[in-house]
């Protein structure tokens, strides 16, 4: 049973060989832990340097699993009102050994539109490679259908091992104010050709999100622990993510809660937003995370999947993220509190 669900959960996440299949990026729980990934106006928002890794295992319950990796590093530079970084990702799904690797460079600048009102633009460059190696795939028709022998040959046009690599771009607008923010993200803007057969044409789909919230101070800007004579924030915020990607199509709806250094958050992933897609109600996201006034923020989370899947079978989702942000050099503007209210993670 297990490898049936495996089999269709490759299938309609990954669109390995044929043009008429989907490819869907692969999606990060704790997406404002990975700013960057989420949309590239976010570059440079911490008003700071900042160093982030994620790490996600997927449906570690099946037979076969999809595990993501990401790194990143950005730095804002307040002459220039601008945040540079640069971002890695990487994803291996283990039953073709498929893995994507990506290399990009982001760049944003921040507007000023009001007293504590910002616009970001961003944009990034990337360098994608896709590996996968099919020598251990089994075709329906290399199956003798009276002995279930398999056969060496399987009649299909395909090699063992394939690479396929590409340039791709992405583009991103952010607002903010002290308790608002809204942002709106297009990744794969030149829809890439990802087939790994020559003379075909599978084209990446532009995917496309809208994501915002709204932070709500729940202590007048801080409270006094007086046991260890320390000051923190305790801040609701409620948030929303809408993804589009080709067919796919999904809304994610959470809330996190910040009582210094402890933060504590739950998301709702997959509210069907239309009539034709009612495959959409995923996963309940459960997070708990450490974020500590030295600018180190450590985050944890686990998708309860709600699927047909089934969450006894897929073992839904473990995820982790790890941050360090930081002041790394002075400049107009510096040391101030950081004009962003998005998320912990």
């Amino acid at each position: 049973m297990k490898k049936t669900f495996t089999l269709i959960a490759l299938l309609l996440s990954l669109g390995l060989i044929t043009s008429s299949m989907q490819a869907q990026d692969i999606q990060y729980s704790q997406f404002y832990a990975n700013p960057l990934y989420l949309n590239p106006a976010m570059t440079g928002a911490s008003e700071g340097t900042s160093f982030g890794v994620n790490y996600r295992n997927q449906w570690p319950g099946l037979d076969q699993s999809f595990v993501s990796y990401s790194a990143h590093v950005d730095h804002y530079f307040f002459s220039a009102n601008s945040g540079v970084g640069l971002i890695f990702n990487r994803s291996q799904q283990s039953m073709a050994n498929l893995s994507v690797s990506e290399m990009g460079l982001t760049y944003a600048y921040r507007a000023r539109l009001g007293f504590r009102s910002f616009l970001r633009v961003g944009g990034q460059v990337s360098f994608m490679d896709r590996d996968a190696y099919f020598g251990n795939l089994v075709f329906g028709s290399q199956i003798d259908d009276q002995t279930g022998a398999i056969g060496d040959f399987s009649g299909e046009n395909l090699g063992e091992d394939f690479r396929h690599q590409f340039a791709d771009y992405s583009v991103g607008l952010m607002f903010n104010n002290d308790n608002l923010w809204f942002g709106f993200s297009a990744h794969h803007i030149t829809q890439p050709n990802i087939s790994f057969i020559d003379n075909e044409l599978s084209q990446l789909p532009v995917k496309f999100s809208a994501h915002g919230g709204y932070k709500i101070d729940l202590s007048g800007g801080a409270s006094r622990n007086f046991l260890n004579n320390t000051t923190g924030n305790r801040e609701l915020t409620f948030a929303f993510n809408y993804k589009n990607q080709g067919p796919f199509q999904q809304m994610d709806l959470g809330t996190q809660v910040n009582l210094q250094p402890l933060v504590l958050g739950v998301w709702y992933r997959g509210i069907p937003v239309s009539k034709a897609n009612q495959t959409t109600h995923e996963s309940i996201i459960a997070l708990v995370g450490i974020s500590v006034s030295s600018g180190l923020s450590m985050g944890y989370s686990h998708d309860f999947t709600l699927s047909s899947l089934g969450n006894a079978n897929t073992g839904g989702a473990h995820e982790v993220s790890l941050r360090y942000s930081f002041l790394a050099a002075s400049g107009k503007g510096a040391g101030r509190k950081s004009s962003m209210p998005c998320f912990k993670y």
